[in-house]
């Protein structure tokens, strides 16, 4: 089973890279989604309001209004109805293809995967926006920007726009490659897809607002803890990416950072790998940001020995990519020596 396994974790990880999201193609994290947006309808009921998402709803924020336990028992509801269904739903489909045959195994797990993982897309989207900037295209790039970050990005600069962009890749390396991947290496299509549906959940609900500071704390802790060993996996295997032998990253500067700044949000997770990417490029990142026409003071992360420019996507970008192929190399290296041990 395990060198199904390997085969179908490796051929995911190439679907990706050759095809990333088409946008005609369904993808079964939509569906997630609306069902998501159907509870919350269902549970929370007609409840105002919207807020900055820190990816720990469970921490502070405004009083009382409501009954704070049943929103937060409805919140862990939530959970439940989201994650087993999905995850049994997956299983299921994996394991039935291994029952009718090993090939039929292989190529549905190898979709499962493909589908888990947006290395591609986040290149794509990103070079989108670096795209629109170089052709001093800014109404353009803040459109484009807006369509992967959720902050407001209508008043940004040109720099604000890469820095968007580049934090975006950052972040998102853990979130949307290395995670992912770690849970599919471990647990299959259906630790991939428990891990993405707690993933959804939280950035859906896990906001620290009016209507989801009680309600979104269940996803939200549980997205703090289901993330906390990946993202520190991604920056350490981000450092090494950026130790690589070449001159375009610094890897001194990366581990630097790394080690000063990675607890600079709000998020235990989120300013890990952004910290690394910082070093690496030798730039300032995080700060200040609208969302939701609200200011929202943050810390830097970084130090500015440079403006961030629009280069500095592709070069996110490229961190992004040595990050991924090392993290799938090494995932694939420890199965292959399962196998022979075993």
């Amino acid at each position: 089973m395990l060198k199904y396994h390997m085969t179908a974790f490796v051929a995911g990880f190439v679907l990706d890279l050759l095809f990333g999201d088409p946008y005609w193609l369904p993808h079964p994290i939509r569906f997630i989604g609306r069902w998501i947006g159907w509870l919350d309808r269902a549970l929370l009921g007609d409840v105002a309001g919207r807020g900055e998402h820190d990816g720990n709803a469970g921490s502070g924020g405004a009083g009382e209004p409501r009954d704070a336990r049943r929103e937060v028992r409805r919140g862990v509801l939530l959970v439940l109805l989201v994650t087993i269904p999905v995850t049994l739903i997956a299983c299921g489909i994996w394991m039935l293809g291994y029952y009718l045959h090993p090939i039929a195994g292989i190529v549905l797990e190898s979709i499962m995967t493909y589908q888990l993982l947006a290395l591609k897309c986040l290149r794509v989207e990103s070079v989108r926006v670096y795209d629109r900037l170089k052709e001093k295209d800014l109404p353009g790039a803040r459109k484009t920007v807006s369509m992967i970050v959720g902050r407001d990005t209508a008043q940004l600069t040109e720099e604000g726009v890469a820095k968007a962009a580049v934090e975006t890749v950052a972040e998102n390396a853990s979130d949307g490659v290395i995670a992912p991947m770690l849970y599919l290496a471990l647990f299959g299509p259906a630790g991939g897809f428990f891990y993405k549906a707690v993933n959804t959940m939280d950035s859906m609900v896990g906001y620290k607002n009016e209507r989801y500071l009680f309600f979104g704390r269940a996803a939200a802790k549980l997205d703090d803890a289901v993330n906390y060993l990946p993202a520190r996996i991604s920056a350490l295997l981000m450092i090494l990416a950026a130790a690589l032998p070449g001159r375009e990253f610094d890897g001194e500067g990366a581990w630097r950072i790394f080690k000063r700044d990675r607890y600079q949000h709000a998020s235990p997770n989120s300013a890990q790998t952004e910290s690394v990417c910082a070093g690496a490029l030798g730039v300032r990142l995080a700060g200040n940001a609208s969302y939701f026409g609200k200011i929202v003071e943050k810390p830097y992360i970084g130090d500015e020995t440079r403006a961030v420019e629009a280069e500095d996507i592709l070069r996110a970008n490229r961190l992004l990519y040595r990050t991924a192929f090392l993290g799938e190399g090494i995932c694939a290296v420890v199965m292959a020596l399962v196998l022979l041990v075993g």
